[in-house]
């Protein structure tokens, strides 16, 4: 279950005893050999995930590991949100989806729920204008009618905002769940039915992603979660089909722009068949080194 909040103003107090990370140091920049420039051998370009989504796990491991207040351990990974959304957008990730919320979060004790709440709203007031800036756009997926007017009002007014950016297409799951994503999707395909604006037949794989969360992007190339965990959590379901996953042990406050390379360079070393061969895979990269 994710324990993340959105991204913060500002940068992290100094703290006794960060646990061991998992991810290993680069040597200088945002995220050194993980860039779309050219490679010094002549090649292609470097591969980098168009689409990358993180679980943000570890928020309150983090926070009792230092002997601080849970809401604490929030704060920090709001920071290291923010981080990550700028190192992606320097690196030139197209698309990148934060797990902030999950459907689940709501059995969680309610002071801890109304303080999410609260650094949400916070957050998404103090970052509209440096999101309109960059040219980033924000995106809210999951069912939003069960957060406070005002919550909801500051959601709808940022998204109108940056609507119309370019740069980085930033998504926020907030309220969100994989099993709701994909149910509120086939009643839509059925009420269409009901309607008479399709038969039955015609409820294909495009008919149903066109009613889910993501509709309009592609999905994630590559899913990370951090805290150590190894599942999904009931996030992106149905679209996470043939997403490469990392797990890393680092708690999410402690992931910088090291450890984002560290799994954007796991991504680069993978070989990605969506159910090919090998010599499938490589008889289709010559013919587009070919035809370059």
């Amino acid at each position: 279950m994710s324990e993340a909040a959105p991204f913060d103003r500002g940068g992290r107090t100094s703290r006794p005893g960060p646990p061991e990370r998992a991810s290993r140091e680069t040597d200088g920049g945002p995220l050194r050999g993980a860039s779309r420039k050219p490679r010094p051998d002549g090649g292609g370009p470097v591969r980098l995930p168009r689409h990358l989504a993180i679980i943000m796990d570890g928020n309150g491991r983090w926070a009792r590991a230092r002997h601080l207040p849970r809401a604490e351990g929030h704060r920090a990974g709001a920071t290291a949100a923010r981080e990550c959304v700028r190192a992606c957008a320097e690196t030139g990730i197209e698309y990148l989806t934060l797990f902030a919320f999950s459907s689940e979060n709501w059995a969680r004790p309610t002071d801890e729920v109304e303080q999410l709440l609260t650094l949400f709203g916070q957050v998404l007031a103090r970052e509209s204008d440096e999101l309109t800036e960059n040219g980033l756009s924000l995106r809210f997926i999951g069912d939003r009618s069960a957060f406070p007017p005002g919550l909801r009002e500051t959601m709808d007014h940022i998204e109108g905002r940056t609507a119309e950016n370019r740069g980085l297409k930033l998504v926020i799951a907030a309220n969100y769940g994989g099993h709701w994503d994909i149910l509120n999707a086939a009643r839509r395909a059925a009420r269409a039915v009901e309607q008479g604006e399709m038969r039955a037949d015609d409820v294909d794989r495009a008919a149903l992603e066109s009613g889910l969360a993501l509709s309009g992007l592609p999905s994630p190339d590559l899913l990370v979660r951090t805290g150590g965990e190894q599942r999904i959590s009931n996030f992106l379901l149905w679209n996470l089909a043939y997403t490469e996953l990392y797990f890393v042990r680092t708690l999410w406050p402690d992931f910088d722009r090291a450890a984002l390379a560290d799994a954007i360079r796991e991504f680069r070393d993978r070989e990605r068949r969506f159910g090919r061969t090998s010599e499938q895979v490589a008889l289709a990269s010559a013919d587009v080194a070919g035809a370059r």
